[in-house]
């Protein structure tokens, strides 16, 4: 292969301009906030506050330290959420920039990719983090997480589908 032959090849950042970032921003937010609210139904009964969960999620960054920042680890906590579910839209935007598929039919694919995104966070993400892996995990948890990672990506489909609008369509 020749060193000019790689430059032919459109690279899916290069639809990153093509996107509508308030849909991803907004597709992110509405991960974020689902992802909570959910959280906050499982957990909140064991006794779990709100801040505790965000700080869990800042502990991806910072390890337990994390649960010791008080509110400014809340925050970043629920930036980091934010962060993620716009990523997961980004992705999916990047993806169906290139394959008609996944534009024509988001509710199919979105829970698909929600399974894959699942296994990604559960088999890559969490164990390269620096947050502590729990003492006793919860079978009830990660069963429970399996349907909502299938609504998550619907989500994330559907804002990115929004962010391509009829630019990318074809």
């Amino acid at each position: 292969m020749h060193a000019s032959a790689s430059f032919s090849t459109p690279s899916p950042l290069r639809h990153a301009g093509a996107v509508a970032w308030p849909m991803i921003l907004c597709g992110g937010l509405a991960i974020a906030a689902t992802d909570l609210i959910y959280c906050l139904l499982y957990w909140s009964p064991q006794g779990v506050a709100p801040a505790r969960l965000l700080q869990g999620i800042a502990a991806g960054a910072l390890g337990a330290a994390a649960f010791a920042g008080g509110a400014a680890t809340a925050v970043l906590g629920a930036g980091l959420q934010w962060l993620i579910g716009s990523c997961f839209v980004l992705a999916y935007a990047l993806v169906a920039t290139r394959v008609a598929l996944l534009r024509a039919h988001p509710h199919r694919y979105g829970i698909a990719y929600g399974l894959l995104l699942y296994l990604l966070m559960n088999g890559v993400v969490l164990p390269l983090s620096a947050a502590p892996a729990p003492k006793h995990p919860q079978l009830a948890w990660m069963l429970l997480n399996i349907p909502m990672f299938a609504l998550f990506g619907t989500i994330a489909a559907r804002f990115a589908v929004g962010a391509l609008g009829r630019r990318v369509r074809g």
